[in-house]
């Protein structure tokens, strides 16, 4: 069965390619005008727009496509009427009654689209079920008692729902001190950071890990976490009440664990079976240089 990966920014769409490269299924990659995805090597690819996505998917079918899978991050495009063809036309007052509503109906809406074209939606997940940790503490550091600040995660999270937006906050001191809006979660940590000049956190990291994670050491040249407004914090990210796993699963990631500890925070909590984890093995190894907890919670 030919696979349709329609692949937007960040690693999840070159680990998902690599993975059913793995299992012998060469995907078709997708991506949409805007936002080119990181997706290396020799692929049929086929760029498309919302405008004409009536065309896009009777190409898809031609192709002989009978899975599609949604992973990567995307904005919400602006829509030129102009290049609205004729095989779109009719989806139009479907996709703009719910874009009008939020991103998770819009999504919705799009994936009722696939299905009713007879094409299945797999989920990332299912085609790399290594992106979900086991439940339990994955880090040295342990989480403290948090039972305060998980309950009133719960509560901010079904409100969340109600607005259509977000998927992660800060917690500290038993409360929810921030939330994720429409610009995510490294910019809700970035709100938080506020580095200091010092090359000991430098050293400390190579001499835990050395080279493992590359790049790292340019990025935290010359900053001290131990000072930033987000000291003590912890971040918490889950799925929303009623979230679409199949195309709209929360995602960390090693850029996730480096903010986090730019921003000071004591450790990430995420919920079991709710949010795939990018590179398990890189997070932990940033996350116990710093003496921060990964918890996935039941």
């Amino acid at each position: 069965m030919t696979v349709a990966l329609i692949a937007g920014t960040g690693g999840l769409p070159p680990h998902i390619a690599g993975s059913l490269m793995v299992q012998g299924r060469v995907p078709i990659i997708c991506e949409m005008r805007g936002f080119p995805s990181k997706i290396k090597g020799e692929f049929t690819r086929i760029p498309f727009r919302i405008e004409t996505l009536g065309s896009f998917l009777k190409t898809l079918t031609s192709l002989g496509v009978t899975q599609v899978c949604m992973a990567g991050a995307v904005q919400r495009p602006d829509i030129d009427p102009s290049a609205i063809d004729p095989e779109t036309a009719p989806l139009v007052p479907r996709l703009m009654a719910e874009m009008a509503k939020g991103d998770d109906g819009t999504l919705r809406e799009i994936i009722t689209v696939f299905e009713e074209h007879g094409f299945t939606i797999l989920g990332a997940h299912q085609i790399a079920p290594d992106l979900m940790p086991m439940t339990g503490v994955h880090t040295k550091a342990s989480p403290p008692d948090l039972t305060a600040a998980l309950d009133a995660a719960r509560i901010a999270l079904a409100d969340m729902a109600r607005a259509d937006q977000g998927q992660a906050m800060l917690l500290r001191d038993g409360g929810v001190i921030a939330r994720e809006d429409a610009r995510g979660t490294a910019a809700m940590l970035q709100d938080f950071c506020d580095p200091v000049e010092t090359d000991s956190i430098v050293d400390e990291l190579f001499g835990v890990f050395g080279e493992a994670i590359g790049g790292i050491a340019d990025w935290l040249s010359g900053q001290d976490y131990t000072r930033a407004p987000g000291a003590n914090a912890v971040l918490f990210k889950a799925p929303k009440p009623n979230q679409n796993m199949l195309a709209d699963m929360p995602l960390i990631g090693p850029d996730t664990a480096m903010k986090a500890a730019e921003a000071g925070l004591s450790g990430i909590v995420i919920s079991s079976g709710g949010v795939m984890v990018l590179d398990l093995p890189q997070v932990v190894a940033i996350l116990d240089a710093q003496g921060m907890f990964l918890w996935v919670h039941r």
